[in-house]
């Protein structure tokens, strides 16, 4: 399937231009700048072959990585990550190229193409859509979790009635630097467009804007775990947070993941196998009474997965045991 589709992609990528041709202007304008017009262009061939090889390799290379590692493809989290990898993948191809040849088709030469505008928007949310439909897909089949006797049991010796708390944090400086940068220049962008009064600047800083907030929201998280459960709050405001209530774990364990596993950085899958990866290495994964599991990237891992466990004990063993 994941074959197929890569190949479906390639096609259109070729197919499509190449029937277009006689109505579209050589070379082609390939980039627009903040005011909707096009500022930049690539000969017919190139862009053509550009986007169709830029295509071609990662789809092949995800391929390839998959066939010379079938383990990966026994674990629903891998699964998934690859489908949003190739589904989003293609769909952005897709819809980068729908709205390029809208904008140059019957144009007399590439400056005189036509203006993005909202369309633009187009673009990221086929790529959200196909991610979220290549997850979705990935996502039946087997999930190999680590057996009982692989993983560590050890728990925190608690008296009757003693209570504890675990918190640790992680941050990706990287991420947060971007995602400042992004927001940053999206503040800017509505400035000049408040002062300017230049209406074709909304829609960047609307996108930037977003971008930004998103990225410095997510890029730090401060996990905690009590007798109610877990807790993770993303962001320096905390917000938002989410919260597994202790009555739907079974089981937790440290965990080495990276972001090769899961389909790369932030927060990959879907509801019941979600990972938040900001750095590779030591993370804390939870595993669902109702089968899957949810795992974030965090220091001091294992020690959080010894109390939840410890904690996950104590209510099955109390009074109001499941």
């Amino acid at each position: 399937m994941t074959a197929g589709w890569a190949a479906l992609v390639a096609a259109a990528l070729i197919a499509v231009p190449l029937a277009l041709r006689d109505r579209l202007p050589d070379p082609i304008a390939t980039h627009w700048g903040p005011s909707g017009a096009p500022d930049g262009s690539m000969p017919f061939t190139v862009s053509l072959l550009f986007q169709a090889g830029l295509w071609t390799l990662i789809a092949g290379a995800s391929c390839a990585s998959a066939l010379v590692n079938a383990g990966m493809l026994r674990r629903r989290a891998s699964r998934m990550a690859l489908g949003a990898l190739l589904g989003g993948g293609g769909m952005f191809f897709l819809g980068l190229q729908a709205i390029t040849l809208s904008a140059n088709l019957d144009a007399p030469g590439w400056w005189q193409a036509g203006h993005l505008g909202w369309g633009a928007l187009l673009v990221p949310a086929l790529l959200v859509l196909g991610g979220w439909l290549g997850a979705l897909l990935g996502r039946p089949g087997p999930d190999d979790l680590p057996e009982r006797g692989a993983i560590s049991t050890r728990k925190v010796p608690l008296r009757p009635g003693q209570r504890a708390v675990w918190v640790s944090s992680a941050r990706n400086n990287l991420l947060v630097t971007l995602g400042g940068s992004v927001l940053a220049a999206g503040v800017g962008l509505t400035v000049l467009a408040l002062l300017g009064g230049d209406g074709t600047l909304w829609i960047p800083a609307a996108i930037m804007l977003l971008v930004g907030l998103v990225g410095v929201t997510f890029s730090s998280v401060r996990v905690q775990v009590t007798e109610e459960g877990v807790v993770l709050f993303y962001g320096p405001l905390r917000l938002p947070r989410k919260h597994i209530p202790i009555t739907q774990v079974e089981r937790a364990w440290s965990e080495e993941l990276f972001p090769s596993n899961v389909g790369g950085w932030g927060i990959r899958g879907l509801p019941g196998a979600v990972t938040v990866m900001l750095r590779g290495g030591e993370c804390l994964v939870v595993g669902y009474v109702s089968g899957g599991r949810f795992a974030v990237s965090i220091d001091d891992a294992e020690n959080g997965a010894a109390l939840l466990n410890t904690l996950v004990a104590r209510v099955s063993t109390g009074p109001g045991a499941r």
